[in-house]
């Protein structure tokens, strides 16, 4: 097969939240948040929990009044990654939540307030090594730089970004991250573009907004698929109306079609046509529903007919090519046997299971 040359990131300064390298050599990491009532602490840990199982390295949890922070202390004793407190205007609700256990806060310095407040923010996540994420969005921009600009143009967003890096900095603060969001696919690309030419501090990327489940992932494939493909972008949140289960695995498969990550199970299927004579879609979607679980890197090709199946299925670690209600599995290259159709996602999940067990 093919080699081909691999994406050259952006160098950023490496951050930690917790455990979880964001930005240097780390890898790129996957990240959502709850929609839970933070304060409802069995809900919100049985859904932190079903994040961990799909992929999540750090979560993200709404803190909007003083149960909310006060909860993140008992969150953290059932769940096994890094949490990360979103605060708006109240900086003690930050300071509390730093003091429960937050292992990041997700910040804009501009609404938390005047200098003297965010310096105790500041010292405070200085003494428990807390990361800071400075938050930009183009719904929420200082007055003075939508006038100047116009609107929540990417130069605005840039410059809002810039002044709070600088307020932190001032500080002799730079364990920083910078998001810059904005709904628009475009100016998310702009900013970033922007942004990482001017600072080196680790990126976090994210379409906000995006939409559904569909108008969603296509807005996020589109705009963070671009940013990475030129290597910015540090670690990524995919934000849908929905469940956030599906944020993760839509930012997986994001990074795996750019080999920035191996993660689970890498689906090929054809979308059929005249020539196939097997369920094949009624196949794709039993398969990929039992191997959902799988988190160990695999190549499995579903394809219908011989066209082309034979050929992908080679090039996959193990994957079918169907024919007259028959189809072959090919492990490795190597036909092993050929089953009925009944018989196909059956066969073919039993053959995937010994392959990760080997």
């Amino acid at each position: 097969m093919l080699e081909f040359s691999t994406i050259k990131r952006r160098k950023s300064r490496k951050v930690m939240i917790k455990d979880v390298g964001v930005g240097g050599d780390s890898p790129i990491t996957v990240q959502s948040m709850t929609n839970t009532k933070t304060d409802d602490i069995e809900s919100t840990v049985n859904q932190i929990i079903s994040l961990e199982n799909a992929g999540c390295d750090i979560i993200r949890v709404a803190v909007p009044d003083m149960a909310s922070a006060e909860a993140i202390s008992k969150i953290k004793e059932q769940i096994h990654i890094p949490i990360v407190a979103d605060v708006h205007f109240d900086y003690r609700l930050a300071i509390e939540a730093i003091k429960q256990g937050a292992d990041g806060l997700r910040i804009n310095p501009g609404n938390i307030g005047d200098a003297e407040i965010i310096k105790k923010v500041v010292e405070t996540a200085k003494s428990f090594d807390v990361p800071i994420r400075i938050g930009v969005n183009s719904g929420s921009l200082e007055k003075d730089l939508l006038e100047k600009y116009g609107g929540p143009s990417p130069e605005a967003l840039v410059e809002s970004a810039l002044r709070h890096v600088e307020i932190l900095e001032n500080m002799n603060f730079e364990h920083i991250v910078i998001s810059l969001k904005s709904s628009d696919v475009l100016s998310c690309i702009h900013s970033y573009k922007l942004i990482a030419q001017k600072v080196d501090y680790p990126l976090h990327l994210g379409i906000t907004e995006a939409g559904t489940l569909l108008t969603g992932t296509i807005k996020s494939s589109v705009g963070l698929g671009i940013l990475l493909y030129e290597g910015i972008g540090d670690t990524i949140r995919v934000s849908l109306t929905g469940e956030p289960v599906d944020e993760v695995k839509v930012g997986f498969e994001i990074l795996k079609s750019l080999n920035l990550r191996q993660y689970g199970i890498n689906f090929i299927s054809c979308p059929t046509c005249g020539r196939t004579q097997i369920n094949l879609i009624k196949i794709a979607n039993e398969v990929q529903e039992k191997l959902s679980h799988i988190k160990k890197p695999l190549k499995v090709a579903i394809m219908g007919c011989i066209v082309n199946g034979p050929g992908e299925a080679r090039e996959a670690d193990i994957g079918i090519a169907g024919g007259k209600k028959r189809v072959a599995i090919f492990k490795k290259g190597e036909i092993i046997k050929t089953v009925s159709e009944e018989d196909a996602v059956s066969e073919l999940v039993k053959e995937i299971k010994h392959m990760i067990n080997e």
